[in-house]
């Protein structure tokens, strides 16, 4: 059989088998159409508990990190527990059935309905934590969902469906309102599947992205990764620290929130750098430096190799021997350049941190920015200072969706119980990363809303009212 033919085929039986689990997450879907409040709460509650209980949680990070190789147990378990917890406080009381909100000024009365069924496209770095985060949202929106995992993760996801079947057991909901697809997950399933569902949720690498959004079916996507935090001169070097080592370390990097680069200003660097080896990072010479980015890009592409692997793993794939490897928590580089031949400039997913040592703070934003021209424009970016201007300086002249202030940005970022952005797994990007929208994906984003509009008396603005001040201060004789 020749190739194309053979794709033919695997085409033609992924579409088969994605029209039957579409189909059942349809029948499943019209019954949950006509749930009550309290129904929807409760199949979101039941989902939640699918991950969150201790036991099945446990199961879930070890079998994560077992099968995809990625990250540590005990961060994966505070994880799918941390972000469960936030996004059901965040959830809690939000209407999603019947009307969610009423205008009586401008006569407008808004209705919640869902969307339908939601492909769910996730990926092998939070194997649990993501698919749950969709699971329970589409639920509290009364849609189905199908998951389509990485094929290292499906085995998580798999077990994660078993559980939230369950759950949904005890509340009396369909089955079919969670489905994954079959293993193996194949990329000709996962194209189907966004073809034949009614909006795709898309987390995970850059390929997955482009094709949800080049899928004919309303996506949300998100953007690339490659956070960079700027240590201002006011800012307290040893707090600056263990926040970073903190968001650097955590789950072994995997997140795409975890900061890729430091910028440190002149007045604080020696210091910065000295609480950062204290908090257990390493800063390579250059000998070691050059190494080390041989082991990591062995072929100009980051190395599977070293992705969310230890700090110490991967100085021993380097050949970087001795104690001060052996306990390092992150490993540290020097870096001056941005681009294609500086790979330290770019995402890492592992606990390697970039070190730009800058002047001033526009020095700083300017080093950002060219990283962010580079790789991860629109994401995000971090900032430990004493003054509230510089914060607003960044939101104001960087292309990001989110500057995050005084925090280890991989634990605020998608949301946390000290800041008030939404608990979520998925942040948009903006136009900057090429995505349809630029907040943390939320249960809102699961959600048709229709309109109902009332006549009220009408408002109808004079001329004057509306041009005189333009008129006056453009057109006024001479």
């Amino acid at each position: 059989m020749s190739p194309a033919a053979t794709a033919a085929l695997r085409e033609g039986s992924a579409r088969a088998s994605i029209a039957a689990i579409v189909a059942r997450a349809r029948v499943a879907q019209a019954i949950a159409e006509r749930w009550t409040q309290r129904q929807a709460d409760d199949a979101a509650l039941a989902a939640g508990w699918a991950i969150m209980a201790p036991d099945r949680n446990r199961v879930l990070a070890d079998l994560a990190v077992r099968d995809t190789g990625l990250g540590n147990a005990e961060d994966k378990f505070a994880k799918n527990y941390r972000k469960t917890l936030g996004l059901l406080r965040d959830l809690a009381g939000a209407r999603t059935v019947g009307v969610i909100a009423t205008d009586a000024a401008k006569g407008v009365v808004e209705v919640a309905r869902p969307i339908g069924v939601i492909a769910a496209i996730t990926p092998s770095t939070n194997p649990g934590a993501t698919p749950a985060n969709n699971i329970v949202n589409a639920l509290k929106c009364r849609n189905a969902i199908v998951l389509a995992p990485s094929p290292k993760g499906w085995s998580t996801a798999a077990k994660l469906v078993e559980f939230v079947h369950a759950e949904l057991d005890r509340v009396g909901a369909p089955r079919d309102l969670v489905q994954l697809v079959p293993a193996p997950a194949t990329k000709e399933a996962t194209l189907e599947l966004m073809r034949q569902a009614d909006l795709v949720v898309a987390t995970g690498s850059q390929a997955n992205i482009r094709a949800a959004y080049s899928s004919g079916t309303p996506a949300l996507g998100v953007g690339a990764g490659n956070v960079a935090a700027i240590v201002d001169a006011s800012a307290d070097p040893a707090a600056a620290a263990k926040r970073v080592a903190l968001s650097k370390t955590f789950d072994n990097a995997t997140s795409c929130s975890s900061e890729n680069s430091v910028v440190v200003l002149d007045a604080v660097y020696d210091a910065m750098i000295a609480a950062l080896c204290a908090e257990g990072g390493v800063m390579l010479d250059a000998a070691e430096k050059t190494r080390l980015q041989r082991t990591m890009w062995p072929d100009g592409r980051l190395s599977p190799a070293v992705t969310a692997q230890s700090a110490s793993r991967i100085a021993a794939l380097a050949g970087l021997a001795g104690a001060r490897f052996a306990d390092a928590r992150f490993l540290m580089v020097e870096e001056t350049g941005v681009g294609p031949a500086c790979p330290f400039s770019g995402e890492k997913l592992s606990p390697v941190l970039s070190v730009y040592r800058v002047r001033d703070f526009d020095a700083a934003c300017a080093a950002v920015r060219a990283i962010y021209d580079y790789q991860g424009a629109g994401h995000s970016v971090g900032i430990h200072t004493t003054d509230e201007t510089q914060a607003l300086r960044l939101a104001i002249d960087l292309p990001v969706a989110r500057v995050i202030v005084n925090q280890a940005h991989c634990i605020a970022t998608g949301g946390s119980f000290d800041n008030g952005l939404p608990f979520s797994l998925s942040m948009g990007c903006g136009s900057w990363g090429r995505n349809s929208f630029s907040d943390n994906l939320q249960y809102r984003h699961f959600l048709n809303i229709t309109r109902i509009a009332w006549p009220i008396p009408a408002v109808v603005p004079g001329e004057d009212e509306i041009f005189g001040d333009f008129l006056a201060r453009y057109h006024a004789a001479p």
